[in-house]
């Protein structure tokens, strides 16, 4: 009976999560997609906001730098001036940071922008800084972050009823097991999505570009520095952070073809 009981719990758990997860559904006025968030806009804001001191403390505060702080909030307001970045909710800041020893950039939900010294000072034109700019800019508008919370919260709460319906008093050992499958389970999902999030991104981005001004192109040249960086010695943090969707430069290569068949228009910033 007990049996019954914990397996009757565990479809209920399950069956919640899947109802909260399917049924909590938004179509992303900038990508087209229809996405799984249970978010509002005014929630990723308020998150965001509200991690952004502890995410920058993680890397030294912001940066004393009180020129290439002017020069990230120039060109990130740029981009989000001339696309749809700036037509969506979303209250878009961009912050310098003073770790100059880590090449990282991240985006935080509702509009939060990070970028290291330890980044900036390897970027060699304005463009490839409007490119890296342009990307965590596509993470914030393409709603990963929202979409990686909706689906963490379904995988929980699946591993959960799997371990209720499961649970063995006899053989306490078993539960442990099952969780564990779960919890790997979740993690490739999670990683999946990720390398996902990373193309969509990108695509963002070389649309993104161009509309402020600069050549998409300059990304490739950031990642060949990403490259080249992790050759000399550990590999960055960037790309630690951000998967690498098997060949990056190849996509990369790939959607600018695909933007500007007759090719790249002359006059943006390279």
């Amino acid at each position: 009976m007990r049996l019954n009981l914990r397996f009757i719990i565990g479809i209920i758990v399950a069956a919640v999560s899947l109802f909260s997860y399917y049924f909590h559904t938004s179509k992303n006025e900038v990508t087209g997609e229809t996405q799984h968030v249970n978010m509002s806009a005014d929630q990723e804001i308020a998150l965001g906001l509200q991690a952004a001191p502890e995410m920058a403390a993680q890397y030294g505060g912001e940066s004393p730098d009180a020129r290439g702080t002017a020069i990230v909030q120039q060109v990130g307001q740029r981009i989000i001036a001339s696309t749809k970045a700036g037509q969506t909710p979303y209250k878009f800041q961009f912050h310098l940071l003073a770790d100059d020893q880590t090449i990282n950039a991240f985006a935080l939900p509702g509009g939060q922008v990070f970028i290291t010294q330890g980044l900036l000072k390897n970027l060699t034109t304005e463009a490839q800084l409007a490119g890296v700019l342009a990307h965590e800019i596509g993470h914030v508008v393409g709603r990963h972050s929202a979409a990686q919370v909706a689906k963490s919260n379904l995988t929980q709460g699946l591993a959960g009823a799997a371990t209720i319906a499961s649970y063995d008093p006899n053989s306490p050992g078993s539960s442990v097991a099952k969780a564990a499958v779960a919890a790997a389970i979740a993690k490739v999902i999670g990683l999946r999505f990720g390398r996902n999030d990373e193309l969509e991104a990108d695509r963002l981005a070389v649309d993104f570009t161009p509309q402020a001004g600069y050549d998409p192109r300059a990304m490739i040249q950031v990642m060949q520095m990403l490259e080249q960086q992790g050759g000399r010695s550990s590999t960055p943090e960037f790309l630690s952070t951000h998967p690498n969707p098997g060949n990056r430069i190849g996509e990369l290569e790939k959607e600018i073809a695909a933007e500007f068949p007759q090719g790249v228009p002359a006059g943006l910033k390279k």
